[in-house]
């Protein structure tokens, strides 16, 4: 779930106070997001809360707590998770908390209760939250209410029942790019990785391509996929150039022999460059865009394709700059 839990928490770490207003049903009146808090976990052994919002309810700080899920959650239950991160997050801020999960698939959470119960005489406990499936909430509505936050979540909600899929995928992504938004094609690249849930990734990344010329970043999930479309690419590409180069060496070495060495030349080359391209890609979606072109210069610099591939899975799980600089100096080891 890597990818989709880090696009999600993009979108709340950049638009809090869309997520509150889904917390409070888009009645913020009397509320005011104050800051997204860094989880406090006592252990590793407990699960970290996904995204804690501070906010002023009514004239009193409250956290606002969701939980990103893709699937049903089985180790432990959901109702087990839910209370487990309310009674701690409690224990730490010692603030009321408003607690929602919020799946993904549109077949995850149907049997979530939306509560933790235990039903014992004189002993009785029961935690509540929120539960949202995002195929069962109005994607026109949030499309109409032109909520930053929630936008790149709309291709998972319930669509018109007069638009079919494509439909429906196009006009999210004509909402989103008309957004004012630093990043647009971070945002649009979120888009597209949460849609993946649901749509083909190459029908997504046209869609994007078709409706706002701008090719969004090739983020972790459909990274893999579009990297080996890329290396094939690559193949081909390098055949036609090694062919070109194979001919003029061929006037001085042979034709043969100089078209088989410029085809080995053409691929090698064009799998290291479709290599390097998808890393900085990931970077950028991972990190900041400023931070991934920092290392552009090194990664252009390696030549060892094997090294490139190590990078590339480096690239799909570091959480920092640190991360990656310290998988370059590894030296592949």
């Amino acid at each position: 779930m890597a990818s989709f839990d880090t696009a999600s928490k993009k979108q709340v770490e950049t638009n809090p106070q869309d997520f509150v207003a889904l917390c409070f049903q888009f009645g913020m009146k009397n509320t005011t997001v104050l800051e997204v808090v860094t989880p406090e976990q006592p252990t590793v052994e407990m699960h970290q809360a996904d995204i804690l919002i501070k906010a002023l309810h009514n004239g009193t700080e409250v956290l606002v707590h969701f939980e990103f899920q893709t699937t049903d959650s089985y180790d432990a239950e959901m109702p087990l998770r839910m209370a487990g991160y309310i009674i701690r997050a409690i224990e730490v801020y010692r603030l009321p908390v408003y607690s929602n999960v919020l799946y993904l698939r549109p077949d995850a959470g149907r049997n979530d209760p939306g509560e933790f119960a235990q039903n014992l005489d004189r002993h009785n406990i029961s935690i509540e939250y929120q539960v949202f499936r995002l195929i069962e909430m109005d994607g026109q509505e949030i499309l109409d209410l032109k909520l930053v936050g929630l936008l790149p979540f709309t291709p998972l909600m319930k669509r018109p029942a007069d638009a079919d899929a494509e439909q429906w995928l196009r006009c999210c992504v004509q909402t989103a790019d008309n957004m004012d938004v630093p990043n647009k094609a971070e945002y649009l690249g979120s888009l597209a990785v949460l849609g993946n849930l649901v749509y083909d990734s190459q029908t997504i990344l046209n869609i994007i391509l078709e409706e706002t010329m701008q090719q969004p970043p090739i983020v972790e999930y459909v990274a893999p996929q579009a990297h080996e479309q890329g290396v094939q690419q690559g193949i081909q590409q390098g055949i036609q150039q090694g062919i070109q180069q194979g001919i003029q060496q061929g006037i001085q070495q042979g034709i043969q022999q100089g078209i088989q060495q410029g085809i080995q030349q053409g691929i090698q080359q064009g799998v290291k460059e479709n290599t390097r391209k998808h890393i900085l890609e990931i970077l950028t979606l991972r990190l900041q865009a400023d931070a991934a072109q920092t290392f552009k210069p090194k990664l252009e610099a390696i030549d060892d394709l094997q090294r490139l591939e190590q990078l590339f899975g480096a690239a799909m799980k570091v959480e920092s700059p640190e991360d990656f600089t310290q998988a370059l100096n590894q030296n592949g080891k």
